[in-house]
């Protein structure tokens, strides 16, 4: 195993859900666009790129966040909450995405031409192009978090809000589903929370035809 191998396979044994923060410590700008960038390396169907995320820094609108996240701390506590969203309407983009693609020789025009009329026939099933979007924004989210981990940062995926408070109060079109809230910050000093135990690979993992679970 390669040393770069060692490196990821540690990121991602040490990445855990924060249960607290450094409270009033800012993330600067710079680092908070890296890790977006990061996550925006995630894989999509036909390159469609679903995710959406909001930043949520200004103590007021984490406050009324907090409030939404039935007063989940970390939501306030962190330097940042991003609210992650899957754009259902975003194959309606992919055409001038795909052009970009076409431009740098990435793929050949017909390609594009094909993956932009199969993607309005999967996403004109409005159940795909949901679960599409959530699938989408899942997988962007899981590369931020250990981006972050990478960078000493502790985040905590939280699923716990109402949805509805969360589009009106921070005005999300319809078209965008909340799909989870990501906060982001220092680690808090002092316990730092325990991993807990996971299922081994032996009754996770099944080959070939005939599951066991």
């Amino acid at each position: 195993m390669t040393e770069s191998n060692n490196i990821i396979r540690e990121i991602i044994h040490r990445r855990l859900s924060a249960e607290r923060f450094e409270s009033g410590r800012a993330l600067p700008e710079k680092v908070l666009r890296e890790l977006v960038e990061d996550a925006i390396q995630a894989p999509s169907s036909f390159n469609i790129q679903h995710w959406r995320f909001v930043a949520v820094r200004d103590p007021a609108d984490k406050k009324r966040l907090r409030a939404a996240a039935y007063d989940q701390a970390v939501v306030e506590e962190a330097a940042v909450t991003l609210i992650v969203l899957g754009d259902v309407r975003a194959h309606e983009n992919l055409e001038e995405i795909l052009e970009r693609s076409v431009r740098v020789g990435a793929m050949s025009r017909q390609a594009a031409k094909r993956w932009v009329e199969s993607s309005d026939d999967i996403y004109a099933d409005e159940r795909m192009a949901r679960d599409e979007a959530l699938r989408s924004a899942t997988l962007a989210s899981m590369v931020l978090m250990l981006s972050a981990a990478a960078r000493g940062l502790s985040s905590a995926p939280l699923i716990g809000f109402d949805a509805d408070a969360v589009r009106r109060d921070f005005e999300i079109p319809e078209h965008c589903l909340p799909v989870m809230l990501l906060a982001i910050g220092y680690p808090a000093p002092g316990k730092e929370p325990r991993r807990k135990v996971r299922l081994t690979v032996d009754r996770v993992l099944a080959f070939d035809r005939g599951s066991v679970f």
